[in-house]
Order: structure tokens, then C-alpha cells, then sequence
């Protein structure tokens, strides 16, 4: 009876201490960002803000260029994004629908680059983006972006294409629909949790993805948050907590984005681990 009431409880108490330990350094960041001066330098730790402040946020907001770097990392994001999900949707629905020469060799390249670590890359990439003349610009950064999700994209959207039926795809090609309208009409509509949590994946990676702009853009005007926060460290010093109100601004659409979008996404995930 004993040993039947551990083995209920320990699973518990492990997720709960997991769980503390990923969420403290987020809360700590978000309580830093709202303390005063005073109590972030303090040498006893203040685990709550004892009189908050917006003061360091209005420094973040209001450093050089901050709009700037969050028009360049929405437009990179949003464009990556949008393409790669494009492109693993046709892609995607190939591979679960289509018998072609070469559909098993295409599965094995795409799960071998979702393995590839692409910071080895970056120095080849950067001589390309040199050569076409194209640095400081966002154009590579989304062409770069879009390849690196491309392939988590399309294996999770294969797995979730594959679990809708062929005979809804046929009975909507027999009343006169396309293959591409049976698609857009009748599949596409479905594929909705499929498609948040590539989305999702999509966005956290192309969003937090440092060392690529920081090879390939030099220039200020042309750089993304995650460059900009590294810079806010240097120009306010030991700031801290002005540090951790940029931090805190740059983490924010990421949490509020998984908190609507989670519950779909872990769907479009499991069904596209297991189908197909």
C-alpha cells in the first residue's frame, strides 16, 4: 500500500519541482523589471516588489531605435512565418496524399535538417548574403528563418493531413471541386491545430533567433530585438532592471501567444506525432 502511494504521489511532486524551476527565472525577470532601484541592488533578496515601478520600462520603451527593432523582428517573424507554412502545407499534403518517386528520400532530408544545427552554417550563409550584396538587409534573415522551420513544419502537417479521410477529398473532387479547392475547401478547414502549433514553433524560433542577424546585419536600423537586448546591457550598465524590462518586453508576445494558442497547438502536435 505504501509503495502504491509514492508511486501515485513522486510523479506530482517531480512535475511540480520541474515546474518551479522553469517558471522562477521568468518570474524573477518580470519582478526585477518592476522593482526600484533600491531593492534590485539589494544585497538581501526582495522575492516581491515592495513599491512598483513602470520607471524601467519607460527607459526600455523610449532607448534608440527600440520601434525599430520591433518593426524588423514582427517583419521577419511574421514573413517566415507565413511562408514556410505556405510552402509545408502544399508540401505536406504531397507526401500524406501523393505516391512519387523519391517521397521517402524527401521525408529522410527533411528530418535530417530538422536535426541540423544551423549555426554551423551561418559562416557559408553569410558569404552568399555578401556576395549577392544583400547585407544589412531583412530579406535573408526571412529567407534563412523560412528554411529553418520549414522542416518541423512539414512533418508535423504530414502527420495531420493523413489523419483527415481520403473520402472527404474525393467526395468534394466528385461534386466538381479541384484537388486544390477539394484542399482549401475541405482539408484546409481542418488542419487548424496542425497549423497553430507549426505556427507557434514557428514564431518562438524565428523570434529568438540571435546568431544569424547578429553576422549578417551590422547595421542598428537593420537588426531584431534579441540584438537589441545585448546592446540595452552595455549602454545602461549594470541597469538591471532596466535589463530585465527590455527582457520582459521581448518575452512578452511569446508568453501571451502560447497562453491563447497552447491548448490547440498541443493537439496539432500529439496528432501529428501519431498519424500518418
Amino acid at each position: 500500500m505504501r509503495r502504491s502511494v509514492l508511486g501515485r504521489i513522486w510523479p506530482g511532486v517531480t512535475a511540480v519541482l520541474l515546474s518551479l524551476g522553469f517558471a522562477f527565472p521568468v518570474y524573477w525577470m518580470f519582478a526585477t523589471a518592476f522593482k526600484a532601484n533600491k531593492d534590485v541592488v539589494s544585497e538581501t533578496p526582495v522575492w516581491f516588489p515592495t513599491s512598483p515601478t513602470l520607471e524601467h520600462f519607460q527607459r526600455a520603451v523610449h532607448a534608440d531605435g527600440f520601434w525599430t527593432f520591433v518593426g524588423n523582428s514582427l517583419t521577419v517573424t511574421l514573413a517566415a512565418v507565413a511562408l514556410s507554412l505556405v510552402i509545408a502545407l502544399l508540401a505536406s499534403f504531397a507526401i500524406a496524399r501523393m505516391r512519387f518517386k523519391g517521397r521517402k528520400s524527401f521525408i529522410l532530408v527533411m528530418m535530417m535538417a530538422q536535426m541540423a544545427p544551423w549555426e554551423v552554417m551561418a559562416l557559408a550563409y553569410y558569404m552568399i548574403v555578401r556576395d549577392a550584396d544583400l547585407l544589412n538587409s531583412l530579406t535573408p534573415l526571412i529567407a534563412v528563418y523560412t528554411v529553418m522551420v520549414l522542416p518541423f513544419s512539414v512533418l508535423t502537417l504530414r502527420g495531420y493531413v493523413a489523419a483527415v479521410p481520403r473520402e472527404l477529398e474525393e467526395s468534394a473532387m466528385v461534386d466538381g471541386c479541384t484537388r486544390f479547392q477539394a484542399f482549401r475547401r475541405v482539408i484546409f478547414p481542418l488542419l487548424a491545430p496542425g497549423v497553430m502549433a507549426t505556427s507557434l514553433f514557428g514564431f518562438i524560433t524565428t523570434w529568438n533567433e540571435y546568431p544569424y542577424v547578429l553576422i549578417l546585419n551590422k547595421d542598428p536600423g537593420a537588426q531584431t530585438l534579441p540584438v537589441w537586448i545585448t546592446g540595452f546591457r552595455t549602454a545602461f550598465g549594470d541597469d538591471w532592471g532596466a535589463t530585465m524590462a527590455a527582457s520582459s518586453l521581448f518575452a512578452l508576445p511569446v508568453l501571451v501567444l502560447f497562453i491563447v494558442l497552447q491548448r490547440k497547438a498541443v493537439g496539432g502536435l500529439t496528432s501529428g506525432a501519431v498519424k500518418g
